[in-house]
């Protein structure tokens, strides 16, 4: 593997309420966990920057059915659900990206309405490393949206779940994302020691 470009890695979403048990769960999102933490040690020991994505939804959105939208009530500011996973690696210098602020937007990539893309150019990133919460949604637009940026993408296939509401939502989301130009790994085949 080149190592000529800087990466970065951009964790999206791994919060309490897209994981078992939470208000918008999706199917064994906590799995994520390891293969993630693994490579936010990765990066960090070796100086590269980490960002942490996180939906961040005011109480009222039109995100949720109640006020038109297709999506139960989630991750809202300040509450549990909207906290990270508690076995995800939590790091002074891991920078968290707020998204989904604006009640009036999607927000479902953490380039939306973020200052991410001028943080990874302020760094001089050229490539990022993507996984998460979910495939089908946050991740999806994320990769989309990077691409988009300018940026290389690795969408880390093994470090994914997708909410799959219809059910091949997340297969057809890798395929998109692949087309577009995001490599698609397994964590485990690109892990350095």
């Amino acid at each position: 593997m080149s190592n000529d470009q800087k990466k970065a890695l951009i964790v999206v979403d791994v919060q309490n309420d897209f994981c078992p048990g939470g208000s918008l769960a999706v199917a064994h999102g906590d799995e994520v966990v390891a293969p993630l933490n693994k490579l936010i040690k990765e990066f960090l020991d070796r100086g590269e920057p980490v960002f942490k994505t996180r939906d961040w939804q005011p109480a009222k959105t039109k995100h949720f059915a109640a006020y038109g939208g297709v999506w139960p009530v989630h991750c809202v500011q300040n509450t549990r659900g909207a906290e990270f996973h508690p076995d995800l690696i939590d790091d002074p210098r891991i920078k968290i990206i707020s998204k989904g602020i604006d009640e009036s937007a999607d927000g479902y990539s953490g380039f939306d309405g973020t200052q991410l893309a001028q943080l990874l150019r302020e760094q001089e990133v050229e490539e990022v490393w993507v996984g998460g919460l979910a495939t089908d949604y946050c991740v999806k637009h994320t990769v989309l949206d990077a691409l988009h940026g300018g940026f290389r993408v690795k969408a880390l296939g093994d470090a994914m779940r997708a909410v799959n509401v219809n059910p091949a939502d997340g297969t057809k989301a890798i395929e998109e994302m692949r087309s577009a130009g995001a490599e698609i790994v397994e964590q485990s085949a690109v892990a350095r020691p």
